[in-house]
């Protein structure tokens, strides 16, 4: 029997729908539970499936339209049943003559749009072919992409290589990709002390071959649903190497394309030392790491950042004898120097031999040589990670030319991210302010907002930061140190994860959390965790200093139990001197 398809209803807070893509055309059969169509709402995009097994007789909602919930969108039914009184029934829920499947039937006006939606895309000013060029489709780039056509400017975005930029194909996601597999191996080493036996894990080991083969199915539906994304926002999507001819006119495989204003998301390359390197030794970086076959017997990792922190810990958790060298005072100096202190022994009771201070002068065949406290030391080694971070690429962009002022390397940018040439802005890591792929997204939406003539500033105190080893590192705000420099005598408060129960459950009781509270009004400044889950509670510090949130708030604010999360509260109890459970 033939059924009306109506527009569901997603949420209690949705009024209507858009309906991104029909994946069944009339006249064509679906079978119960295949995808029939996507919806975009306020806050997500769903595929929605066929209820009943049939054809689809009749469409009357077209791709793009919006449409309020619960109003017929199609007919299914058998391919020789009659339709015309389901036909006509659903004219009338629309506002429209019903009319015979037979006849001519009238157009579905769009559905009213609000009030605030933006205006319709045109062409740029002058004639000009976009409105918005990005260059560079990674998290910086394709968000910026998406958030101007949504606000309805026409847009294409440039990518040379793969959308998703160095954070899905050769950083955050690949990398994340990784670690799991060497925690799922710590986890099977470790069974007996969550009871479970009759389990020899002594020759447990990781097949690279089928880690590789799930990391790069990881990143390919992560890299493709990008493609998506674009399509449904109306954006260009164009592959090849942009090049800036001038302030309005981007050069693509040869053809020139202009634009009233152009997003420079470039992001950036690998860095290296510039030291004498004997091409006897093989030196990785971070791209060709992600591609290890086989487990090394030894690594020396030159740099203690994320990256080689990172690597570094995975390396160890495969078996491989890894030595770290920082060329600073200590590891992840981003990091409060007290959490430092911890992840260091924790390193180091992994068998990772950590120098720190110490300036590598060479490279030879087999064999590092750096200089530490005026002496000079060797570290024989088989192979070696360069991991001493990541530097803007300009690749495609006349700076000098084009009259943008660079620093160090780096796009200068205001507050709004706008260049030094007005219509053109520059996100993520190639202004060199906070390289990080979530940095990048959210100047990528502040560029825009602007571009579009709304007033917003970036705020760089709060962006989080994350460190991916076990336990996880995850930071906000300022260290201890350069809140006691900027407010005096700030008031800290801790919480050991040995003392809260969840952490104990789950037998993952190394770490703190540490929290930095100013003198006069007990707002808070700074938050740093060493503990399991870190990188995902980080959020909740991000939130309350956006707010600036005091220390009695985030004390009083309830948290479940038994979670690791319990640590905010205790923390905040303990820098009002009140602590509870320590």
């Amino acid at each position: 029997m033939a059924e009306l398809i109506i527009m569901p209803k997603l949420g209690f807070n949705m009024d209507e729908g858009k309906l991104v893509q029909w994946y069944k055309k009339e006249g064509e059969s679906v079978e119960k539970g295949e995808p029939l169509f996507s919806i975009e709402t306020d806050k997500t995009s769903i595929d929605i499936e066929a209820t009943n097994s049939g054809v689809v007789r009749k469409i009357f909602l077209d791709e793009g339209e919006s449409i309020p919930v619960t109003l017929p969108i199609a007919i299914i039914g058998t391919a020789d049943e009659n339709i015309d009184s389901l036909t006509a029934e659903a004219y009338g829920k629309l506002g429209k003559v019903g009319v015979a499947e037979t006849g001519s039937a009238p157009a579905l006006q769009p559905a009213p749009q609000n009030k605030t939606a933006e205006p319709a895309p045109s062409a740029g000013q002058g004639g000009r072919d976009y409105q918005v060029i990005v260059i560079g489709g990674g998290p910086g780039g394709y968000v910026a992409a998406i958030k101007a056509a949504q606000m309805g400017k026409t847009t294409a975005v440039i990518e040379k290589d793969k959308f998703g930029g160095v954070c899905m194909n050769r950083g955050c996601i690949p990398t994340k990709a990784l670690l799991r597999s060497v925690e799922a191996l710590k986890e099977i080493k470790e069974h007996e002390k969550f009871g479970v036996v009759g389990l020899d894990a002594s020759s447990a080991m990781l097949d690279l071959s089928l880690v590789q083969k799930r990391k790069a199915n990881v990143v390919k539906q992560l890299v493709g649903g990008i493609g998506s994304l674009l399509k449904k926002n109306g954006v260009t999507p164009m592959e090849g190497e942009g090049t800036i001819k001038d302030a309005h006119t981007v050069v693509v495989n040869g053809k020139e394309f202009t634009t009233d204003h152009i997003i420079i998301a470039s992001g950036s390359t690998i860095k290296s030392l510039p030291i004498p390197m004997d091409p006897a030794m093989e030196i990785l970086n971070s791209d060709s790491m992600l591609e290890i076959s086989d487990i090394p017997e030894d690594v020396t990792v030159i740099g203690g950042g994320v990256i080689g922190i990172e690597f570094a810990y995975f390396l160890a958790n495969l078996g491989t004898k890894v030595t770290v060298i920082e060329f600073l005072d200590r590891i992840i100096p981003m990091v409060d120097e007290e959490i430092t202190r911890q992840v260091t022994s924790l390193l180091e009771s992994m068998g990772i031999t950590v120098h720190t201070s110490a300036k590598v002068t060479e490279i030879k065949a087999k064999e590092v040589i750096f200089e530490k406290d005026g002496k000079q030391h060797t570290v024989p080694a088989t192979k070696v990670l360069m991991a001493v971070g990541r530097g803007p690429d300009l690749g495609g962009i006349p700076c000098e030319a084009l009259g943008i002022k660079t620093e160090r390397g780096a796009i200068v940018t205001d507050s709004t991210l706008k260049t030094s040439v007005d219509n053109i802005y520059a996100v993520g890591d190639v202004n060199g302010k906070a390289m990080l792929a979530h940095t990048a997204s959210a100047e990528a939406i502040i560029a825009v907002e602007n571009i579009c003539g709304h007033q917003k500033e970036m705020n760089y105190d709060t962006i989080p930061s994350a460190i991916y080893i076990q336990p996880e590192i995850a930071s906000a705000g300022l260290t201890e140190e350069q809140a006691r420099k900027k407010f005096g005598n700030v008031k800290v408060g801790k919480f050991p994860l040995l003392a809260n129960g969840k952490a104990k459950v789950a037998g993952e009781e190394n770490g703190l959390i540490k929290v930095i509270v100013e003198p006069r009004f007990n707002e808070i400044v700074g938050v740093h965790i060493f503990s399991i889950h870190a990188t995902d509670m980080i959020a909740e510090a991000v939130l309350a200093m956006n707010l600036e949130a005091t220390a009695e708030e985030v004390a009083m604010s309830v948290h479940p139990h038994p979670t690791v999360s319990e640590i905010y509260h205790e923390a905040f109890h303990a820098a009002l001197d009140k602590a509870i459970h320590f």
